[in-house]
């Protein structure tokens, strides 16, 4: 698996907090790493972005971005507004598999989710995977709302004829509710894939030596940690 593309089902679902924790649990594997952000939006230049939010909590890993935008919008809606060069998934793929040739694992984080618009010719993250013939990884949010929205991701995956590794639940509370408690077994009913681990809420604001540490603890193995699902479901039982 020397790509791995990683989207949410939305905005803000603790998708580079998961890139970050894959990383860091394969650079404890001994795997070099390569992290690269298809398209950057909302961050200015010299503001670090997604890219090295993860090398600052994961490690040594070698960063990437191929376009960054000043507004946080959709990357095709910015690139337009902004008067700059839309990113397309040819380019994704292509420096995703040059990456690849240099390092053990690629990491592709998108943007939002699975089919916001890289330009004005509908290209998607999506369509870097296929290009790749990548695995994609899903991020969810925990809570209520969270069925639909991840099937549907799940749905369009395979309708690309894409592989589903799995889902990540990318912030689960300290305090979960009813509803979190029961998608633990539901997510995975409703996708067919498998519960690939759940990341702490605040993992993000953990220093990196208490990130790096803990980050295999929160992975299943399929990923190169420790996380058992049916353990967990157990513990957080309704």
């Amino acid at each position: 698996m020397p790509v791995m593309v990683i989207t949410g089902t939305g905005t803000e679902v603790g998708k580079t907090v998961v890139t970050a924790a894959v990383a860091a649990t394969a650079l404890a594997a001994g795997r070099s790493v390569a992290v690269l952000k298809a398209a950057q939006t909302g961050v200015r230049p010299g503001e670090p972005g997604d890219a090295e939010e993860v090398a600052r909590l994961a490690g040594p890993v070698t960063t990437a971005e191929l376009a960054r935008y000043p507004d946080p919008l959709a990357p095709a809606t910015v690139a337009r507004r902004a008067g700059r060069a839309p990113v397309h998934p040819h380019e994704v793929a292509e420096r995703a598999a040059k990456l690849a040739t240099e390092h053990d694992l690629v990491l592709v984080e998108g943007a939002g989710g699975l089919l916001v618009r890289f330009d004005a010719a509908g290209g998607t993250l999506a369509d870097a995977a296929a290009l790749l013939s990548a695995p994609v990884l899903v991020v969810a949010s925990a809570g209520l709302g969270t069925l639909n929205v991840t099937e549907l991701t799940a749905r369009e995956l395979r309708g690309r004829g894409l592989g589903l590794l799995g889902v990540v639940i990318g912030s689960w509370p300290a305090e979960p509710d009813l509803a979190s408690r029961c998608n633990l077994l539901d997510l995975s009913d409703v996708t067919g894939a498998p519960l690939l681990g759940a990341v702490p809420a605040g993992a993000g604001a953990l220093g990196p030596a208490g990130f790096r540490t803990s980050a295999p603890h929160w992975l299943a193995p399929r990923l190169e940690g420790t996380w058992d699902a049916e353990t967990f479901r157990v513990r957080e039982a309704p």
